[in-house]
């Protein structure tokens, strides 16, 4: 049940280009951008270090290909293993709310797609995150070093078990 009604949130949300033709950079970022206005300013998301840091992560790379036309709608979406990339405005607000500094080291527990972590890697100085499904932290992985995260490791493990040799975190 679960899975019909999020095939059918999705299809319902949004609808693929009109012309079948695949989407460009250029569409993406014309959504990001979107994204940011209607689902992060409208609300309660005020914090221009948040806003900027989604306005440049490209949400759609952490998506597999298949799902990346729905990557900036209002609602999570699937990303494989059972699992979502969170919904773009929880995104901004649990950023938001822990308050991200400069000089800050980030601890994650859940990577899921990566995405989370990029946001705060725009944010932050370090960030360790962990992921217990290995096939979605080495996807993680992948993806925030192609994409030039150098300030953010990735680590597959429970996340339980924290990451001592990393520790203290400021978040």
């Amino acid at each position: 049940m679960p899975v019909l009604f999020c095939s059918f949130l999705l299809s319902a949300c949004s609808s693929p280009p009109v012309s079948g033709n695949p989407m460009t950079q250029e569409d993406f970022a014309q959504q990001r951008e979107q994204m940011v206005e209607t689902q992060l300013e409208s609300r309660d998301i005020q914090s221009e270090r948040v806003l900027e840091a989604m306005k440049k992560v490209p949400r759609h790379l952490f998506m597999p290909e298949s799902v990346r036309q729905y990557a900036y709608i209002d609602s999570p979406v699937p990303i494989d293993q059972g699992q979502t990339i969170s919904q773009p405005y929880i995104v901004g607000l649990m950023t938001q709310t822990v308050d991200p500094k400069p000089g800050d080291r980030a601890l994650e527990v859940g990577t899921g797609s990566g995405y989370q972590a990029a946001v705060l890697g725009e944010l932050v100085q370090e960030v360790y995150t962990i992921e217990i499904i290995p096939d979605l932290a080495e996807r993680a992985g992948k993806t925030l070093s192609d994409l030039g995260y150098d300030n953010v490791e990735v680590r597959q493990g429970d996340g339980y078990q924290g990451w001592p040799e990393k520790a203290p975190f400021d978040i």
